[in-house]
């Protein structure tokens, strides 16, 4: 099993603390594998094996366990008592009101609760009317570079090559050399997420805003291809409705926006907002969206055009949310856009991300927003180039290779 260090390590601060610990991420991002690994460092503690109650909802052994009152009996029947006692309860949203079963746990002495799922949509809502902020939520991605790096046996460019073509879901690195294998993987995940996960979040009771629901795959599939195609540029609802009536699918924005929604809320695709770089105010128009793994892209998107610098601009997204960053489109004097603001303690970054700066007119072009901001924040272009790599006159350029190994 992979050690996801900083996963771990947040578990580890948040260890008995009087708070609810939920892991949230797309399927198969190793959100058991997590548990797992966080039990065996439990143990190593001195914490007995009779202390942990660790239940996978994917796991027919448990299936009776799906009916909340049946959960929380089972639990109850072992505890210890005047024992710390640690539970785990994985891909909790299988089970109808499971937070009334959490809820019912918090409030009881010397338990510490940890609960995973892959779906923002059952916890935001439950969760906020019924823990009423007492959970923290990590949110957990496919591997980094610098994990799957971990795992190559080779040259770091190579390495990033890989990665760049088969994702960094934590069972690939099994797959490598077997190309076939991996398509038939990454299908896998992604059939599932959009046919077994969003289908998930619609049987709950609670109703989309618009009373409407996702029920056309095929509908599903052309927006989440549409959104693979345009990661790195900004669109609205109206403009991907627009672009699929051009294409004979007559859909109202209404409808787009709630599937967009169901694709998102399975982390399949995570949206970002743009914000004045002057003013440091959120804009409200179009959005931007990148894809959890760029595995799963290369599987819904055959490649046609060049698009390198898009799919090193959507690692550089994810790597930055797992620096602790909030993240935003930078829109500046005259439509300039900086690719990302980074936002953490008070504090921003600026961020271009391309992949070379060899020609002059690509400097220039990738140099002139950043040169338009009068603050002094840390202003970095990424790029694969490693002929340019240097600081010119505060603006650091830097190997995008080397900056996800740091």
């Amino acid at each position: 099993m992979i050690e996801r260090k900083e996963y771990l390590e947040q578990l580890e601060f948040w260890k008995n603390k009087d708070i609810i610990k939920v892991i949230t991420g797309i399927r198969r991002c190793g959100k058991s594998t997590l548990l797992k690994l966080y039990q065996e460092r439990l143990i190593s503690q001195e914490i007995m094996s009779d202390q942990i109650i660790s239940i996978n909802f994917e796991d027919m052994d448990f299936e009776n366990l799906l009916d909340y009152r049946e959960l929380y009996k089972y639990i109850k029947d072992r505890m210890i008592p005047d024992k710390d006692m640690y539970i785990f309860l994985d891909e909790i949203q299988k089970v109808d009101k499971y937070e009334n079963v959490v809820d019912s746990l918090f409030i009881k002495d010397n338990i510490d609760i940890y609960i995973t799922g892959s779906s923002s949509y059952l916890f935001s809502g439950q969760l906020t009317t019924n823990l009423r902020g007492r959970y923290i939520e990590i949110s957990m991605l496919p591997l980094s570079f610098k994990e799957y790096y971990s795992l190559f046996n080779g040259n770091k460019n190579i390495a990033f090559q890989e990665y760049m073509k088969t994702g960094g879901f934590p069972y690939i690195h099994h797959l490598l050399n077997a190309t076939d294998q991996i398509d038939m993987y990454i299908e896998g995940i992604y059939n599932t997420v959009l046919l077994k996960d969003i289908e998930e979040r619609l049987t709950r009771k609670e109703k989309l805003t618009t009373n409407s629901r996702v029920s056309d795959v095929a509908l599903l599939k052309s927006i989440s291809k549409y959104l693979a195609s345009v990661a790195g540029s900004p669109v609205s609802i109206r403009s991907i409705a627009n672009y699929l009536i051009s294409n004979e699918r007559k859909v109202s924005p209404n409808t787009v926006s709630d599937y967009i929604n169901a694709l998102c809320e399975s982390y399949l695709y995570y949206p970002v907002e743009l914000m004045d770089i002057s003013g440091k105010e959120l804009l409200k128009s179009n959005k931007k969206y990148y894809i959890v793994d760029l595995g799963i892209r290369n599987y819904v998107l055959p490649k046609k055009r060049y698009d390198l610098g898009f799919s090193i601009e959507n690692i550089v997204y994810f790597e930055l949310m797992r620096r602790g960053y909030d993240v935003y489109i930078g829109k500046g004097l005259k439509h300039t856009e900086v690719d990302f603001i980074a936002k953490k303690n008070n504090e921003y970054t600026y961020f271009q991300v391309t992949a070379s700066m060899v020609e002059e007119s690509t400097f220039q072009r990738e140099m002139k927003p950043l040169e338009n901001i009068k603050d002094n924040y840390d202003k970095i272009i990424l790029t694969l180039d490693e002929y340019t790599i240097g600081n010119y006159n505060g603006i650091k350029v830097i190997n995008v290779i080397d900056w996800l190994l740091n």
